[in-house]
């Protein structure tokens, strides 16, 4: 149990890291999508060309005959990494999104 707790308390604090300082986060902006939307993929990589110096990855993978899954490897200011998620959730056509940041623990105790 002390193990558990112990976990629990690095994650909030590593949340309450990346939401109050200005040093850079890590994550991963994974979302699903309707591939037969008008333009939607065009969308989708405008705003992935907008933002390249906050991506450092993607990666494609068609679920089935009408759904695509995008997981975005991210690193930058986590307001900015939000700004991003926030846009691709906004467009018609993404299904779900989700979001997962971490700090590069530079400052966290080991």
């Amino acid at each position: 149990r002390s193990e558990a707790i112990r976990d629990l308390i690095r994650q909030k604090l590593v949340e309450k890291e990346w939401r109050e300082s200005k040093e850079d986060v890590v994550g991963v902006i994974t979302y699903i999508y309707d591939h037969h939307k008008r333009e939607l993929a065009e969308r989708l990589l405008e705003i992935q060309h907008h933002h390249y110096s906050k991506i450092i990855t993607t990666q494609h993978i068609h679920i089935d005959h009408d759904r695509c899954l995008e997981v975005v490897l991210v690193r930058g200011k986590a307001n900015e990494i939000k700004e991003l998620a926030d846009k691709i959730q906004a467009l018609k056509g993404v299904l779900h999104l989700n979001i997962a940041l971490t700090t590069l623990g530079k400052s966290l105790p080991s």
